[in-house]
């Protein structure tokens, strides 16, 4: 229940229009790295020197308008160009219909062509971000049309999609980043408990890890975490084929501990006012991220938070209600 409550509120258009107004009086520095491109190179410097790298999210998604998603290929090629000329480590992670897939296919893969070409320029990678499941064969179709021209692209596999293992044996010889998944998705393509996502979630890691090109193995739990330590250990997996992710914000002394132990790790750094569905799909997929970061957020000097969270629910419950 909690987590289709979170869910139906990443769709609140009157939430998110508020969310953007008051951002960081909301908290949302807690959970994004920056609203403009000077303060998320901050962050990233911040994140470097832990030695911890980032992969860049320009937040907003579902675009219907050409002007929009050219305004957001563009915050994106300057985020390319910021990384490359401050020198810091960190890739570009991105979501297609934010570029337009929702407008026109062609149109879309133009997009991703220009912001593809430019990050090949500088040796950086780009990860395409599967989104819900209505978009996913579309985004395979946009992976495997830029792989004819280019080797610096990979992307998602949600663990809780049956198709998740063929998928990603498709696409093994891609880096690949490996996730729970964060949408609400019918019975008849998706594991709906937590149990079966989780075991499902394990073999798609412990498969890549052993027959794949590159593993972003993104969770915060940390009962994953330790299997795959053992499961490394077990079948002698190098640290270069392989790397720990988490998101900004979340669990920042578990970032630092498996960076310290010599790991690779990558945080991933969301920048940008359109926070609002992000973050609530963040707390859908794993309602324990609330706790992650209530200390972070409720504090004195943030009483504007708690009324805004607990207007949310209470909105999140009678929009169920009348349902």
């Amino acid at each position: 229940m909690l987590k289709d409550v979170f869910i139906g509120l990443s769709q609140n258009r009157l939430l998110t229009a508020a969310a953007k107004k008051y951002g960081l009086k909301l908290g949302a520095q807690t959970v994004v790295a920056g609203t403009n491109i000077e303060e998320t190179i901050k962050s990233i410097r911040s994140l470097n020197a832990e030695g911890i790298s980032a992969t860049v999210d320009n937040l907003g998604e579902f675009v219907f308008e050409k002007e929009a998603a050219l305004e957001a290929k563009e915050n994106i090629m300057d985020m390319i160009e910021a990384i490359h000329n401050n020198k810091v480590d960190a890739h570009i992670s991105l979501k297609p219909t934010q570029l337009g897939l929702d407008i026109d296919y062609d149109f879309c893969l133009e997009n991703l062509k220009d912001i593809v070409a430019l990050a090949h320029n500088y040796h950086m990678h780009i990860n395409i971000d599967m989104e819900d499941y209505g978009h996913v064969q579309p985004s395979y179709d946009l992976l495997n049309a830029l792989s004819k021209d280019y080797d610096n692209i990979g992307t998602v596999i949600q663990a809780y999609f049956f198709r998740a293992m063929d998928d990603l044996q498709e696409h093994k010889d891609f880096r690949l980043r490996i996730v729970k998944g964060a949408y609400k998705e019918p019975a008849d393509v998706a594991y709906q408990t937590r149990e079966e996502i989780d075991e499902n979630f394990i073999k798609l890691i412990e498969y890549h890890l052993l027959n794949g090109k590159f593993t972003s193995i993104a969770t915060h739990d940390h009962h994953i975490i330790n299997h795959v330590e053992a499961f490394i250990k077990e079948h002698d997996i190098s640290y270069d084929k392989f790397e720990f992710q988490m998101l900004y914000g979340f669990r920042k002394e578990l970032q630092r501990e498996l960076a310290n132990k010599g790991y690779n790790f990558c945080t991933y750094v969301p920048f940008g006012d359109d926070w609002y569905a992000y973050f609530m799909r963040r707390l859908a997929e794993r309602p324990q991220n609330l706790n992650l970061v209530f200390k972070q957020v409720f504090t004195k000097k943030n009483n504007i938070a708690i009324g805004a969270l607990a207007g949310a629910f209470v909105l999140g419950r009678a929009t169920k209600k009348r349902k």
